[in-house]
């Protein structure tokens, strides 16, 4: 008897396997799993549709850097040129400054906006009492919500030549000014210092999540054995969250030729042009005040196949050592 019904099981298991081999099988368990999850796909719906109309269907724009597009022409009738836009960009005498510029603030960011998250997530997972923790917290969160807009207006306001703080201090004490707003040699690090004050503490949010599933057991065992606060974080918190650091650090490889257009377009100007100057703005001047629309879009198009196999490249290196990627 025993026999017969493990034939028999096994039978149905078979049975079972062949019938989801079948596509009309396959049909029925795709709707039945979409049904009975449906009220989760709706939740999803809205940020499907946000990417699918705002980031998939503009792509077939990047046509345009492939074209002489002209506007009363309109984009079937523009004359097709190939890989032209990109020879006259690789070869105009700009590329390597703009090159240059964007791969200097993108290496400081990596150097120095980077691992600020980390170290105060790290910091603030230190603070036992949540009081002080929840204000802290709410404190650093803030500068994230304000626009840009403003915060170049604070930078203007605070290191003007005429009036502003930090300059009427300098001049106290030293007796002269420093035009940190038109001083190339100051324009890095104010971009720098913006993104750390603004972005830092909305930063940490990911990094005391990931803090908050350490086990404790840990703890508690290192501590039994003697170690202190700097060896439980150095041998217990940051290994725990390193697959969070490097899965994040892939995505910002993503974003190494990706300055952003409002922070530098904002303290841009002609006397700090020569190293404030960036693909970002670049593709504004030349798509939007030139209207040379086929060639930024070629460089936009040279950005984003750069920031792809950057991202490729990144996650197999951290594969090949072990680490976990994004996919």
């Amino acid at each position: 008897m025993k026999l017969t019904a493990e034939s028999n099981s096994n039978s149905s298991h078979a049975q079972a396997a062949r019938a989801s081999r079948i596509p009309g099988a396959r049909r029925t368990n795709l709707w039945a799993r979409l049904r009975k999850d449906r009220w989760v796909y709706l939740l999803l719906a809205p940020g499907l549709l946000y990417f699918i109309i705002f980031k998939y269907v503009p792509m077939w724009g990047i046509l345009l850097a492939f074209q002489n597009f002209q506007p009363f022409l309109g984009f079937w009738k523009s004359e097709w040129i190939g890989f032209e836009n990109f020879r006259v960009f690789f070869e105009n005498p700009e590329f390597w400054m703009l090159l240059r510029n964007t791969l200097v603030l993108s290496l400081y960011n990596l150097l120095f906006f980077f691992p600020a998250p980390i170290i105060l997530a790290l910091l603030l997972n230190e603070v036992r009492r949540a009081f002080f923790k929840r204000t802290i917290q709410t404190l650093i969160y803030v500068p994230h919500f304000i626009s840009m807009v403003i915060v170049a207006s604070l930078t203007y306001v605070f290191l003007t030549t005429q009036g502003g703080i930090v300059n009427a201090l300098i001049e106290r004490y030293t007796g002269h000014t420093v035009d940190f707003l038109g001083s190339p040699a100051w324009f890095r690090p104010m971009i720098i210092l913006q993104t750390i004050w603004k972005e830092t503490g909305f930063g940490t949010i990911i990094f005391l999540a990931a803090l908050a599933g350490v086990d404790v057991e840990q703890y508690e065992a290192a501590i039994m054995d003697g170690a202190n606060r700097w060896r439980q974080m150095w041998h217990i918190t940051l290994p725990s969250i390193r697959n969070t650091i490097i899965i994040l650090l892939i995505l910002r490889m993503g974003d190494v030729l990706d300055n952003g257009f409002e922070q530098i377009y904002l303290l841009l100007n002609p006397l700090n042009r020569q190293v404030a100057e960036v693909f970002d703005t670049y593709v504004y001047t030349m798509g939007i005040t030139q209207g040379a629309f086929s060639y930024s879009t070629a460089v936009g198009l040279f950005k984003a196949v750069v920031g792809v196999i950057l991202v490729v490249g990144s996650n197999w290196t951290a594969k090949r050592f072990g680490q976990s990627g994004i996919y």
